[in-house]
């Protein structure tokens, strides 16, 4: 599997635990929940969040950001099955 690189493109998914976590080109979707337990497991999981968070920090402070991002444009396609 390839590494995670915030950010690079619109495919990229990772699941740790209960979460999924989708690559944007403009934005990291995250939903689920996670419980993060006393055990190795958990330790698994949380090392595997907080690397992420890491590697997205650094994406974003590497950059020039807007104070916002403008509203997703909105494209009307004609119905394929009219």
């Amino acid at each position: 599997m390839s590494k995670f690189v915030p950010y690079k493109n619109e495919s990229d998914v990772l699941h740790v635990g209960g979460l999924t976590i989708e690559n944007r080109l403009d934005r990291i979707t995250i939903s689920g929940d996670i419980d993060l337990t006393a055990d190795q497991a958990g330790l698994k999981d949380a090392r595997a969040l907080a690397q992420l968070l890491a590697d997205v920090v650094s994406r974003l402070e590497a950059q020039t950001l807007p104070d916002r991002l403008p509203p997703a444009a909105n494209t009307i396609v004609a119905n394929p099955f009219e």
